[in-house]
């Protein structure tokens, strides 16, 4: 998922709600993280206190989206597979990821065509995150 800043090629940072709803999927994301059981095994890759790699997702999740260019100003290109190189992802956890964010995008946005093309995106690039040489990278199920 590489960004698409300029809005007019990706307008879904508005038609999620801008910035404020970008902040609410983040925060039920990671609450969701903490809470259910099948997210354990990634919550436990994450640093106890959430709230620095709940600002970085903010910004990451608004340029991306659309919004503005703040991520890519401060942290450079994302370099998706180089920072999670260090976790171990396969299919159990790419899935928890997507239950996750599809439970918070289902909290924030309305539309649900542009959740599931939101999600569709979402899984493409977890499935290209995935690194465990025990999982089938063909393992497309969804």
């Amino acid at each position: 998922m590489e960004p698409r800043t300029a809005p007019s090629l990706n307008p879904h940072f508005a038609l999620v709600g801008g910035q404020e709803a970008v902040d609410r999927i983040v925060d039920e994301f990671y609450r969701l993280m903490d809470t259910l059981p099948e997210a354990a095994a990634i919550r436990a890759m994450h640093e106890p206190d959430l709230g620095p790699t709940k600002a970085v997702l903010k910004k990451y999740l608004s340029e991306w989206l659309g919004g503005p260019k703040t991520y890519s100003a401060e942290r450079g290109h994302p370099r998706l597979r180089m920072r999670h190189a260090a976790f171990g992802i396969g299919p159990a956890e790419r899935d928890a990821w997507l239950l996750c964010m599809k439970g918070a995008l289902e909290s924030v946005v309305t539309d649900g065509v542009l959740r599931a093309q939101l999600m569709q995106a979402f899984f493409k690039t977890a499935d290209w995150l995935r690194n465990d040489p025990q999982g089938n990278p063909h393992d497309n199920h969804r």
